[in-house]
């Protein structure tokens, strides 16, 4: 990551506008993906489920005769799409590393211990249930956490629950991505083209010497990132790496400083204040349009092109990348002899990992974090709290749905995880509402939690 020039970050308890936006943001997009999912399973066992599927199968082309991708449907939103959610992953990621609640040891070594936790835990106990059938390769199904999902539940338990516990939970889920991506980019990959996994770092090169030089055009960056996805897609790597990749090389710096900023605004608005007495109309004058042009150079100058990306992709992908992505992949037809389903050491490996090994994984590691290491409790956080959220972890679904889809493909296995991973988010879900809502304490109402300003 290139060197870039931030602020410190406050204390874990500051509840800042860029959270506040994030979280209302999943909330609210959670609803929305649960909505997508079970329309996708109403739609796969109708009397239209055959139009479903052909649907998603069905295969269409990019490009021009020389040079074009043709890809279904479903990969189109699995693979291309898809690399939007995890660029904003990424700038989520890289944010929270330089200003965020993981910019220090003391912040990110609880909710770092137990995302960790929460991964190899459950991970452990499905290579184990699977060791040696043909499922085994879905271990990495149980590790991930719905984020949306997640806060979503938070969302409906209300004032109960503390600021911190969702500060907590949103830098979990954060380090819990990270985690998920390095294990597909390692452990899901078959075949590697070498020569376009070296044209894809040359542009990962040049996107850091952009960086390094100060450009800070966004119109670079994703032109270049087009590029990086088409040669990460050629790899073998999954594509949606490429994602990733980009959003650690985005700009997350400022050109000025507050202060600067602040001098600057002042002198101008000084300015337009004594040319708006003259004329009442901006039009009419020109030095009160060059004031205006000015201060939007200013403003621009003071904000940095990772929060700009951050804040014009996050509606997108909440409301209706990782909708679509639900809609498509947590179709599955329940036509089966579902005891046979249920039994299957995949459908077991997945709810038993999602619903306990979170809850062990997560609830342990936060507890070695404060007994051993530097991490405390946050404020108004209590183990009843940690647990729920622990709970809260089992709620598996987007990731858990992407990284099935790259270790089964397709078949019985894919649709046994499915069904293992809607089956044990519901339960996890349920789990950690009631946990919260009827055994940890009652945090007092907050009026800064209620919408962003």
């Amino acid at each position: 990551m290139a060197h870039e020039n931030t602020n410190s970050a406050t204390g874990s308890t500051r509840w800042t506008y860029s959270l506040r936006l994030f979280v209302h943001t999943e909330a609210f997009g959670g609803i929305l993906l649960l909505v997508c999912a079970m329309a996708a399973l109403i739609w796969a066992n109708s009397a239209w489920s055959d139009e479903y599927f052909d649907l998603w199968h069905a295969r269409f082309t990019i490009g021009t005769p020389e040079f074009h991708i043709t890809l279904s449907v479903q990969h189109w939103i699995n693979d291309a799409l898809m690399a939007i959610f995890f660029l904003v992953v990424g700038l989520e990621i890289k944010r929270e590393l330089l200003v965020g609640e993981l910019a220090s040891v003391s912040q990110a070594t609880m909710p770092a211990l137990a995302a960790f936790g929460g991964a190899v835990v459950p991970a452990l106990i499905f290579f184990a249930i699977n060791l040696g059938s043909d499922g085994v390769h879905g271990w990495g199904i149980p590790m991930a956490t719905d984020i949306a999902f997640a806060l979503g539940v938070l969302a409906l338990i209300g004032s109960r629950v503390p600021l911190s516990l969702k500060i907590f939970l949103t830098a979990l889920a954060i380090v819990d991505d990270l985690l998920a991506v390095l294990v597909i980019a390692v452990f899901y990959t078959s075949e590697v083209n070498i020569p376009a996994l070296i044209g894809a770092a040359a542009i990962v090169a040049v996107l850091l010497v952009a960086n390094r030089r100060r450009v800070r055009v966004l119109l670079v960056y994703l032109t270049l990132g087009i590029l990086l996805w088409l040669l990460v897609l050629e790899s073998g790597i999954h594509a949606t790496v490429a994602g990733i990749l980009l959003a650690l090389t985005i700009p997350a710096g400022t050109r000025i400083d507050p202060t600067a900023f602040l001098d600057k605004a002042e002198r101008i608005l000084g300015r337009f204040e004594r040319e708006s007495l003259e004329h009442r109309s901006v039009l009419s004058d020109a030095r009160m349009q060059e004031d205006i042009q000015e201060l939007e150079g200013a403003i621009n100058d003071v904000e940095a092109p990772l929060q700009n990306l951050e804040h014009a992709l996050h509606p997108v992908v909440a409301f209706a990348i990782v909708p679509l992505f639900a809609l498509a992949n947590a179709g599955v037809a329940l036509n089966v002899n579902l005891g046979d389903v249920l039994a299957d050491q995949v459908t077991i490996g997945i709810v038993v990992g999602l619903v306990i090994g979170k809850q062990i994984g997560i609830t342990l590691f936060a507890w070695l974090a404060v007994r051993f290491g530097p991490a405390r409790l946050p404020e108004g956080v209590t183990w009843a709290h940690i647990y729920g959220v622990s709970c809260l972890g089992g709620i598996g679904f987007t990731m858990s749905l992407f990284v099935s889809d790259l270790a089964y493909g397709g078949g019985e296995l894919l649709d046994s995880a499915k069904i293992g991973i809607l089956g044990a988010s519901i339960l996890a879900g349920l789990l950690g509402w009631l946990v919260l809502r009827y055994w940890a304490p009652r945090e007092s109402p907050n009026p800064a939690d209620s919408q962003p300003e």
